[in-house]
């Protein structure tokens, strides 16, 4: 299941049951490094809260749905698209972008680690004769824009990808790393070596590029997928689970599943303040909050029982140095109504990192079922009257750079006007 599919079925009754543990899960007997990770707040100070309004929008390079346009496109080409979108944002008002640069264990930029992503020349591991993420950078800069580099670490193939994979990529240099999961393939997030990795790529891209954040998205363990009777399937990570329980393991196995997350987003939050100090780790996930932990009225999709994500636990510990939640209903759906669940993530907030909203700017289409430009317009008044000082994010440039129904008009005529 897809997850802006999830965004339908947002008024069902909640899926799984909710476990509600007070602190991360004790270490795995063996997995415990043999110099413990110290706390966040001893790595790093978080960096300083940006002095104006956060607006950026993501740039997503999967499937190729802000850029390339298409795969195949020359260097000239795709160069010409990056100063376009960049000019775009710049004209509208926007101050940052956040460019998906590895899409499915893969690089829009020069990297030993992992090949060149197919999104680019229509073949994985294939050059694409300069190095995308260099020309994003110095384009962002030229118009006073922050980049953010967004990482997917555990999807490994998409549904889209045509072109075989390449020598170098995951599932053929560590299959037992890769699942098939529905239409994709997942890297598993049960398997330490497999966040060894992650981190390594994380290290490699921010020792090399002067990117001003790392952000990660909603998919952690992938959304369920279901068989033909609408029961999910379970996701076919067996042997590291067997792994575990035979190293003396004791957790349950949803709680290992949180477990492994937990520690992946904790160890990247130290490692990208280790590399590049002043980095902001931004995390992404889906909207709505632990089922226990929501005011009454919300309903919808459990991403701590399904995803295996505990959101709260790394607000709390102060894993990342913003939250982007999803917010991707509109304020008259009373399940999942806007501003109660705005103020709802600010409550789950005790370190006060900032808040930064996602906005489904894209719902802005073509379809009838299609929003109007004011249903963003008033989303952004509400994050300034309930979260002052703070931004947001559109999903997704495109939707501004095609100005939908005169969107990027209405957001630079009206609110970025004179701010």
């Amino acid at each position: 299941m897809k997850r802006r599919d999830l965004l339908s079925l947002a008024s069902l009754p909640l899926l799984g049951a909710c476990a509600t543990p007070p602190a991360p899960p004790p270490a795995p007997p063996g997995d415990t490094p043999a110099d413990p990770l110290p706390a966040a707040s001893a790595v790093a100070a978080p960096p300083a809260v940006p002095p104006r309004e956060w607006r950026a929008a993501w740039v997503a390079t999967v499937a190729n749905i802000d850029w390339p346009s298409k795969k195949g496109l020359s260097a000239e080409a795709q160069q010409a698209e990056i100063r376009a979108l960049c000019d775009t944002a710049q004209r509208i008002g926007l101050n940052a972008l956040i460019l998906q640069v590895r899409p499915g264990a893969d690089a829009i930029y020069e990297s030993n680690l992992e090949p060149w992503s197919e999104y680019l020349t229509g073949t994985q591991g294939r050059h694409p004769g300069y190095d995308p993420l260099a020309v994003w950078l110095a384009e962002a800069r030229l118009r006073g824009l922050e980049l953010h580099a967004w990482l997917n670490p555990y999807r490994a193939r998409h549904s889209t990808a045509k072109s075989a994979p390449a020598a170098t990529h995951l599932s053929r240099t560590q299959p037992d790393w890769v699942k098939r999961y529905g239409d994709q393939l997942w890297i598993d997030p049960g398997e330490p070596a497999a966040a060894e990795h992650t981190l390594a790529v994380v290290r490699d891209l921010l020792s090399r590029y002067a990117v001003d954040g790392i952000h990660i998205d909603d998919y952690f363990y992938p959304y369920p997928v279901q068989d033909a009777a609408k029961n999910d399937v379970d996701f076919p990570d067996e042997p590291s689970w067997q792994k575990y329980l035979a190293g003396g393991g004791s957790l349950a196995r949803a709680d290992w599943r949180r477990y492994s997350v937990n520690r992946l987003v904790q160890r990247l939050y130290a490692v990208a303040h280790e590399t590049r100090p002043g980095t902001r780790v931004g995390i992404s996930p889906f909207g709505l909050p632990r089922p226990d932990l929501r005011p009454a009225g919300i309903t919808g999709f459990s991403q701590y029982d399904k995803l295996y994500a505990d959101v709260e636990l790394w607000l709390r510990e102060g894993w990342l140095d913003y939250l982007a939640p999803q917010l991707y209903w509109p304020r008259a759906q009373a399940a999942q109504a806007f501003d109660v669940l705005l103020q709802s993530w600010q409550a789950l907030n005790p370190l006060d990192r900032p808040l930064h909203p996602g906005l489904f700017t894209s719902r802005i289409d073509s379809t009838p079922q299609s929003w109007q430009p004011d249903e963003v317009l008033g989303q952004i008044d509400s994050i300034r009257r309930l979260a002052p000082g703070s931004g947001h994010i559109h999903f997704s440039l495109v939707a501004l750079a095609q100005n939908r129904k005169g969107i990027a008009d209405a957001l630079r005529t009206g609110p970025y006007a004179a701010r």
